[in-house]
């Protein structure tokens, strides 16, 4: 039986991806040139076999869809407004000034203004991908250069939005008629944002409140993809992008307690997705063009760096920081990115700009990203070449925002926001130690949000959850609830990224702590024999027992794995609830009588496998831990501690 041609061709594509993207990646080469190599390798312009590119581009729609969406979850109104001073209006003039004055030098060698306009949209994104990538290799993520260009180009994300509002418009208008079609269309945008934006706030949280409360994954996959393509929907039934309606939705969802979830949730949709849009990409380009235009492309690439890089140095300068951060921070935003293909995508398909055309800026583009890891390894020698007199020139220090409120780092991520996760959080709040939770109550996460809390809805067994609250940086993790199996499966995929981090773990009682240290716990405590510690603490004190000495007791019980709680008599079945466990460790009383072989025999003598002697009861009196030499006589009752089966076998033996 025949392979059907469309399974083959997914099979085929694939596979190739596969291959390239792993090779590209052990090169520690952005995963984004490899998918571009991949549409050009099935592409109709290469030989060997061709994959159709319209199914691909229909489907890769999707990913601008779920990449604007998930852009969103990071940029909430009060956010937005918090960046005004600074990000926010270095970025608006950035790309403003960006694409003013490339698309004039566009316009100046003869090209439609529209063209011009596609052309300097597309020049003024930066990679926010090979940006950070470089500057996590380099180590320099904390420089202030790096946390200011990584927040513009972020923030260009965003400034995108409009572009994607503008660039069909500019194609279905004349340009006696274009004024207008413009302001219908911001003022469909507007309609958009009331409608989606508003009406999701009363709507998406009490949705995802009640698909939270059925603690299904797989409904909450069908929730996220049905939100952020319905809110889609409704932006392109106004005449506007899916994308911007998801962009909406994600602002709305980014402002709950869901936002990580969600994000976590539609990760994978949006990365295979974007791949595939690359592919679509990569497809479009013609080597055989790249190479009968490939100086066009250099020239085009050379105007883009030294355009942008140059107008990023002004700006920053311009907020009064130093020279050599205006310089740095300029490298790192000259580089190209991956959402202007997206724009170029569309003024292509919009037929803004003829295949030629679109050619030489794909190529540009292009140039300008394979340059890019360069110009950012490199950046603080570009900075001290450009500005050598400009380190003493006592430039005001300006304190940067993020988009993201400031990263945690030597916190506490606390697993259950329960009784004993609420109990912990309110002692590390009264240090002034940071903490951020995890809880599947959405209720509880609810209200704790209210009261100011950091604390979001999620299943800490997700370790992708746990990235998201800091976890490369966080201090010490504390599992505090009681599922025993999603705790051991948090600790499997926590150890799996971080060896040494250190994990907390509270359980119920002795019965798991040896397999939850085995996955990798460095502390357990069961909490049932904590508690009687902590009585046996207090009333000890309560009758005058010095505390250095109390706290010596607690620290050896706890050297012992509660030797001493766990030394208890079992009760009939029925009502014997101190142990879950009928195989955990227990006390068990043998009276030897006269006719047992034992009498006379030393305790060391006894063999007592996995067994020890606790107390010897003779004439009334209890010794306790009795010495190993000690004679058993007629009439002693034996206080024996071990497993069920081993007590048995002991008593067998004592007795015979």
């Amino acid at each position: 039986m025949a392979i059907d041609p469309s399974f083959s061709q997914i099979l085929l594509l694939l596979g190739c991806a596969v291959a390239v993207v792993l090779v590209f990646q052990k090169l520690r080469i952005p995963s984004i040139l490899g998918y571009l190599l991949v549409g050009v390798l099935l592409g109709p312009h290469t030989v060997g076999p061709v994959v159709e590119a319209e199914p691909i581009q229909a489907i890769a729609e999707f990913g601008i869809v779920f990449l604007l969406f998930t852009i969103g979850l990071n940029f909430s109104l009060p956010q937005i407004h918090a960046l005004r001073h600074l990000v926010l209006g270095l970025g608006t003039a950035q790309v403003a000034l960006t694409t003013t004055a490339v698309g004039l030098l566009a316009w100046a060698a003869g090209l439609e203004p529209a063209a011009a306009f596609v052309i300097g949209a597309v020049f003024a994104q930066s990679s926010t991908t090979i940006i950070s990538k470089q500057l996590a290799d380099l180590s320099e993520e904390h420089g202030r250069h790096a946390r200011l260009g990584v927040a513009m180009s972020v923030f260009q994300d965003v400034t995108a939005v409009p572009f994607v509002v503008v660039i069909p418009v500019l194609a279905a208008a004349s340009a006696a008629s274009l004024g207008g079609a413009l302001a219908w269309a911001l003022a469909k945008a507007a309609l958009a944002f009331v409608l989606v934006f508003y009406l999701g706030q009363k709507l998406l949280r009490p949705l995802f409140h009640l698909v939270a409360a059925r603690r299904s994954p797989e409904l909450l996959t069908l929730t996220v993809l049905f939100v952020s393509l319905a809110a889609g929907a409704t932006t392109q039934s106004l005449g506007l992008s899916m994308a911007f309606g998801a962009f909406l939705a994600g602002m709305v969802l980014g402002e709950t307690e869901f936002r990580h979830l969600v994000e976590t949730t539609i990760r994978p949709f949006r990365d295979v997705l974007l791949g595939l849009f690359f592919v679509g990409v990569g497809t479009l380009i013609d080597p055989a063009a790249v190479a009968r235009i490939w100086h066009w492309g250099l020239l085009g690439a050379a105007v883009l760096l030294l355009v942008k890089g140059t107008l990023v140095a002004a700006i920053v300068r311009s907020a009064g920081i130093d020279m050599p951060t205006a310089w740095r921070t300029g490298a790192l935003l000259a580089v190209g990115g991956e959402f202007g293909f997206a724009l170029l995508s569309l003024g292509l398909g919009s037929r803004l700009l003829d295949e030629a055309l679109g050619q030489i800026v794909l190529t540009s583009v292009l140039f300008s990203m394979v340059a890019g890891p360069v110009l950012i390894r490199y950046n603080h020698a570009i900075a001290r070449r450009l500005s050598p007199q400009a380190a003493s020139s006592g430039g005001s220090e300006v304190e940067l925002s993020t988009p993201e409120p400031a990263p945690l780092a030597g916190h506490v991520i606390l697993a259950g926001y329960g009784r004993i996760g609420q109990s912990l959080g309110h002692f590390l709040e009264s240090e002034g130690i940071a903490y951020a939770a995890l809880d599947l109550d959405a209720d509880r996460v609810r209200e704790a949000r209210l009261a100011g809390e950091l604390v979001h809805y999620g299943d800490s067994a997700q370790v992708e959850l746990l990235e998201a609250l800091g976890l490369s940086a966080a201090k010490l993790v504390v599992i505090t609830h009681e599922d025993t199996a999603a705790a051991l499966k948090t600790l499997q995929q926590i150890r799996a990224r971080h060896a040494d981090l250190p994990v907390m773990v509270r359980t119920r009682d002795q019965s798991t702590v040896d397999d939850l240290r085995a996955a990798g716990a460095t502390e357990v405590v069961p909490e049932t024999l904590e508690a009687g510690l902590m009585i046996a603490s207090q009333a000890l004190l309560q009758l005058g027992v010095p505390l250095a000495r109390v706290l010596r007791r607690m620290q050896a019980e706890r050297a012992g794995q509660y030797r001493q709680l766990r030394e208890l008599f079992a009760g009939d079945k029925l009502h014997d609830t101190f142990e879950a466990d009928p195989d955990a460790d227990r006390l068990h009383v043998v009276k030897i009588s006269a006719e047992c072989l034992v009498v006379g025999q030393a305790l060391s003598e006894l063999a007592l496998e996995g067994v020890a002697v606790t107390a010897l009861v003779r004439q009334g009196r209890r010794q306790l831990q009795p010495a190993g030499d000690t004679r058993i006589e007629a009439g002693d009752s034996l206080v024996l501690f071990g497993p069920a089966d081993a007590l048995a076998r002991a008593e067998a033996r004592t007795l015979r």
